[in-house]
């Protein structure tokens, strides 16, 4: 692939219209030899193996290699054909969604995917899954049409349907209709790898599927042919930024993934490892409970965001400008879904006496404020702390809550262990994949308006009119505060210079990949 130090490049978003893409590895994937072990230093141990139960990346990362969906992202971010064999006929009306799956795709216990399988499936993803949820109040029905073809029925044209049906995170994965317990006793997809063991805290194994079927054709960012040169994936995790630094610059690992920005330095040079840099990766968000506690009242949520000072947590968070940028719009300006709406005096404000008087008229007043954060990510841990010095200024009674992420992920589904919560999302394709959208994500913002700018958006199937639609939904998140973007960043990573195919991504991926 050449040296990654010198990828610096957008992941710009869009479903209309994408002005950035992936960095394609140089040579035949299929000239490269087979075999070899990856070894993947991860953040932290998965909370699930379950991806349609969680909108963690780590879970993401992961499972995307034994599990697929009936669509995913190709280099310039669009929707592109996975276990479907084409993009689906759409009715005129935009309601009816017939998709033709690909034959002869088998699971990993070596039975066949049928439509049986998929209707299963997606019927268990808008159960259980937040963005399977988002999406279930507008499908009136999924049914098999034949063996080999589903049909979506819905209530009304939904924009978004493609590309939630595509994403790894609350993922709509297909599985054996006779192997979705919940919770899940043993994974089983139709992915290029498969689980081969799991040791808690110690690593996740992962193996050649000798069943597999890959698309035809030529790797296309996560669509394409997908190959199987290694023999084994293995993710280790490693909860220590520091840990994960010395274990890439030791050689210990092939790919060390979430690195703290102030490490490129010390990665350029190195004959072991690479800096591996996505720039502009992605936002750091508090999201704030708004279904009980003191953030159900919108005064409050006002008062944290006009104490805060957004600049002070992204320099203690990522230093140098060069990795972050002050930004209060949902989306960089390249992108098509960029826009100001709603910004104006609402962002970086640092002022702590206006902040005392909205909290004093919110009576919330000396009440805790509690703050979900976690040092695996050390920029979220480092942002809470200047926020917690910030809003005592305010007033606020701050508890600083600091666990692992996998205890983080599972508190946060509780409304009543947290106030705000930490965490951050890439850049993402289409605006409705966004978890702070959703009414069943952590947070649960559900609102009049929330339902009004959203609904409009997400039924507007011209990509002409949806930016000025998603506008308002911006100016919705702006008056009611169930989020602060804090800005953007550039997320770093590192890999080994013998480590080749390996295309830098949000969600890192090991198929065709190779070991030098």
């Amino acid at each position: 692939m050449g040296r990654v130090n010198s990828v610096r490049r957008a992941l710009l978003a869009g479903t209309a219209a994408m002005v950035g893409a992936f960095v394609l590895p140089t040579g035949s994937v299929e000239a490269q030899t087979k075999g070899g072990v990856v070894n993947v230093a991860t953040v932290g141990e998965p909370p699930t193996l379950d991806p349609m139960v969680s909108t963690a990346d780590l879970v993401g990362i992961i499972t995307q290699h034994f599990y697929e969906t009936l669509f995913t992202f190709d280099k310039n971010w669009k929707v592109t054909p996975l276990l479907a064999e084409t993009m689906p006929e759409i009715s005129a009306d935009g309601k009816v969604y017939t998709i033709k799956l690909r034959q002869g795709v088998t699971f990993h216990d070596g039975s066949t995917m049928t439509s049986e399988d998929v209707v299963a499936s997606l019927k268990r993803w808008m159960d259980l899954a937040s963005r399977g949820k988002q999406t279930a109040g507008i499908v009136a029905g999924v049914e098999a049409v034949d063996a080999n073809t589903v049909r979506m029925t819905l209530k009304e044209p939904y924009a978004p349907l493609l590309a939630l049906l595509a994403f790894n995170n609350s993922a709509a994965v297909i599985m054996p209709a006779k192997k979705m317990e919940n919770p899940l006793k043993e994974p089983v997809g139709t992915g290029p790898y498969k689980l081969k063991e799991r040791k808690a805290d110690q690593y996740i194994q992962l193996v050649r599927h000798d069943g597999y079927k890959s698309r035809s054709g030529e790797p296309d960012g996560y669509g394409g042919a997908r190959k199987q040169i290694v023999d084994e994936i293995r993710f280790v995790p490693v909860p220590d930024a520091n840990t994960r630094i010395e274990g890439a610059i030791s050689g210990q690992y092939d790919y060390v993934d979430a690195l703290p920005v102030e490490a490129f330095s010390r990665l350029q040079g190195q004959k072991t490892t690479e800096p591996v840099l996505l720039k502009p990766f992605g936002w750091p968000v508090f999201v704030m409970n708004t279904k009980q506690g003191i953030m159900s009242n919108l005064d409050a949520r006002l008062a944290v965001r006009t104490a805060l000072s957004e600049e002070d947590m992204l320099t203690a968070a990522f230093g140098s400008k060069d990795f972050f940028a002050l930004n209060p719009a949902m989306f960089p300006k390249d992108y098509i879904w960029h826009t100001t709406a709603g910004t104006e005096g609402a962002y970086n404000l640092a002022d702590p006496e206006k902040a005392k008087a909205l909290l004093k008229k919110a009576g919330s007043e000396g009440k805790p404020l509690r703050i979900l954060t976690s040092r695996q990510y050390e920029f979220h841990y480092k942002m809470a702390q200047v926020a917690a010095e910030y809003l005592k200024q305010a007033g606020f009674a701050v508890e600083l809550m600091v666990v692992d992420w996998a205890t983080l992920t599972q508190r946060r589904t509780d409304p009543a262990l947290w106030d705000i919560y930490i965490t951050h999302s890439p850049f993402l394709p289409e605006p409705a994949l966004t978890g702070l959208l959703s009414e069943s994500s952590p947070g649960w913002w559900s609102t009049p308006l929330r339902k009004k700018t959203v609904d409009a958006f997400n039924s507007e199937p011209d990509p002409a009119k949806r930016p000025a639609l998603w506008a308002e939904v911006q100016k919705a998140i702006y008056a009611e505060v169930p989020g602060i973007k804090i800005g953007d960043f550039n997320a770093l990573s590192a890999k080994s210079p013998k480590l080749d195919g390996v295309v830098p991504a949000p969600w890192p991926y090991f198929w065709n990949a190779s070991i030098k």
